[in-house]
This record gives structure tokens, C-alpha cells and sequence, in this order.
């Protein structure tokens, strides 16, 4: 068929799916139980909106275009639900920094001495800096992990190397 017989219109370009958080090859999906109910709903939510956008006939190629885009997210998040390993903050051991854990540091060395700063270590999908929430393959979640409470460890997160305390840990 002739090139002069398709409309330009309807070559349209495949959506671009975001992708989902990153995680290293051969990392485990660990996820909180409150991580794993957040993936849940955004499945559901998901769900929810496709049959609207299949009843939209308004224009076919947008249509087609939402559609493919609703499908490509709805695999990357069924293939992320697939793989989650629940973690259950509650069995982790309470004086020593884990998957769960809410950490609070103090500079002691470097840095601003005294200073403080607390987060979370959870799955990549649950992580949200503006909520405290740190991915655990985040380099400050991993220079933390296996530290009891009250050992110091030295952060490398920039040009100046930074020694921390761990002043508290509490699994919720």
C-alpha cells in the first residue's frame, strides 16, 4: 500500500511508560506490609480508569495511544506486585538498623556537627523524601544497615565524608 493513502495523523508514536523505581539486578523487592497495600491500591486505581478509557471513542488514536499506556503500567506494576518479599518491620531486631527501620543520626564529625536527621528505610516503590521515607538501596539506607544503636559510621553521600551517630531506632 502506497504511503499516500495513510493519514499522518494515525502513525502515532508509541507511548513511553515510565518506568518503576529502580532496583539493581538481582536486588529482592522488599516491600513493608503498608508498602505492599499502597501497590494494591495503585493497581486498583489503575484498574478503575481503564474502563473509561476504553469506552472513549471520541478519537480512536487517543484512544488506542491511553490504552497502551494504561497496559504498559499496568505490567510494570503486576510484575513489581509479583516480586515483592514482605518485610515485617516488627520482626526486626529492635537495637540494630534493618529493612523498616526509623533512624535517627547526629552528625558527630564533618559536616554540621550536631545536626540530626531521621527517615525511614522502605521499599523503592514506598520511598518519598518529602515524607522521610528512604529507599533501602539508597547509599545512606545501605551505610546504615546492620548499625546498632549508639555505633558511628561514616557517610560518604559527597565530596566531604560525614561521621554519624545512631541515636534512635524504632520499627511502627
Amino acid at each position: 500500500m502506497s504511503r499516500g493513502f495513510v493519514k499522518e495523523d494515525d502513525a502515532q508514536t508509541p507511548p513511553i511508560v515510565p518506568p518503576r523505581a529502580a532496583l539493581p539486578p538481582g536486588t529482592p523487592n522488599y516491600v513493608t506490609p503498608s508498602g505492599l497495600e499502597q501497590l494494591r491500591i495503585e493497581l486498583a486505581e489503575l484498574e478503575a480508569t481503564r474502563p473509561a478509557a476504553d469506552a472513549d471513542h471520541t478519537n480512536d488514536t487517543d484512544r488506542t495511544y491511553r490504552l497502551s499506556l494504561l497496559n504498559g503500567r499496568h505490567a510494570l506494576l503486576a510484575e513489581r506486585l509479583a516480586s515483592a518479599r514482605v518485610v515485617d518491620p516488627t520482626t526486626q531486631p529492635p537495637g540494630e538498623v534493618r529493612f523498616g527501620a526509623a533512624v535517627t543520626l547526629r552528625t558527630v564529625q564533618g559536616g554540621r556537627a550536631g545536626f540530626e536527621r531521621t527517615f525511614t528505610i522502605v521499599g523503592v516503590d514506598e520511598a518519598d523524601i518529602a515524607q522521610g521515607k528512604v529507599g533501602f538501596v539508597a547509599p545512606i539506607a545501605r551505610a546504615v544497615q546492620g548499625v546498632k544503636l549508639g555505633q558511628k559510621v561514616t557517610l560518604h553521600l559527597g565530596p566531604q565524608a560525614e561521621v554519624v551517630e545512631v541515636t534512635a531506632i524504632s520499627y511502627n
